[in-house]
């Protein structure tokens, strides 16, 4: 097991120090994912040690086939181990029934993904809220508010999916996420159907989200543009975590996955 040492924005393999709940809002220990058996048996995940930090935004970036998004899944527990642990705070979701994980998922989980995942027949309002209303919980006033004028959503309240701009629809999946007040939001390439323009709300949203209400955010992305919103990018390769950079740049994200061969 590793952990990372910085050398100025980069990271190398170090005598390890496993994650622990105090300062992390999830993180994996020994994390093995293998896909079937045999010959034809594939390790997505190969040993990850890693921590996302409270009130931080991190990116994890790496060539297609790295385990990125396979770690974030098992994190947010979407898919289970093969070997290893996953821990929300101080929850070791292993040790969870099917009932058990799917109550922390609604309450202290949120979720942005490539497709909206919005309900037709609903308005954004309804979409946004539907989460909580399955709990049999109402929102809070203020902070339902908070959240609408922030992703900027007030005029189109009213409006069903169709009649959304994509941009648009993915705000409201960004303002669903964030209505519960999730201790941790997993957004799995949530720009990855936006044009430039609505990615670059939707970022800026995320970024805004973290440094006015504290929110933690773990992203996968291939975009370094949209790793460069992130306090810190995690790098994968071979299911492996094989780096990391601090307030990364546009330039330095491109930089380094070249060398990992993206």
């Amino acid at each position: 097991m590793a952990l990372l040492m910085r050398t100025g924005d980069l990271t190398l393999d170090a005598p390890a120090v496993t994650p622990t709940s105090r300062t992390h809002a999830a993180r994996t220990v020994e994390a093995v994912k293998v896909y079937s058996s045999g010959p034809a048996s594939v390790r997505a995940l190969d040993g990850v040690s890693v921590g996302f930090d409270r009130g931080c935004f991190t990116a994890i970036m790496g060539p297609s086939g790295s385990g990125k998004s396979t770690l974030l899944h098992c994190l947010a527990g979407l898919d289970t181990l093969t070997s290893g642990r996953t821990y929300v705070g101080d929850v070791d979701l292993g040790a969870l029934g099917d009932k058990a994980l799917t109550r922390l998922r609604r309450d202290r989980l949120g979720f942005i993904f490539q497709a909206f995942n919005l309900l037709p027949t609903l308005t954004a309002a309804e979409n946004i809220t539907l989460p909580l209303a399955l709990a049999g919980r109402r929102p809070d006033p203020d902070w339902y508010d908070t959240v609408i004028d922030v992703v900027g959503l007030r005029t189109r309240l009213g409006h069903r999916s169709a009649e959304l701009s994509g941009g648009q629809q993915q705000r409201v999946a960004a303002a669903r996420a964030l209505v519960s007040r999730p201790e941790i939001i997993f957004a799995d390439e949530p720009t990855g159907s936006l044009d430039s323009k609505a990615g670059a709300e939707l970022l800026s949203f995320m970024r805004r989200a973290v440094d006015v209400f504290g929110q933690t955010i773990v992203m996968v992305t291939h975009d370094p543009i949209a790793a460069s919103y992130a306090d810190r990018i995690v790098f994968l390769a071979d299911g492996r975590v094989v780096g990391e950079m601090h307030d990364p740049t546009v330039a330095r994200a491109v930089d380094h996955m070249k060398h990992l061969g993206d």
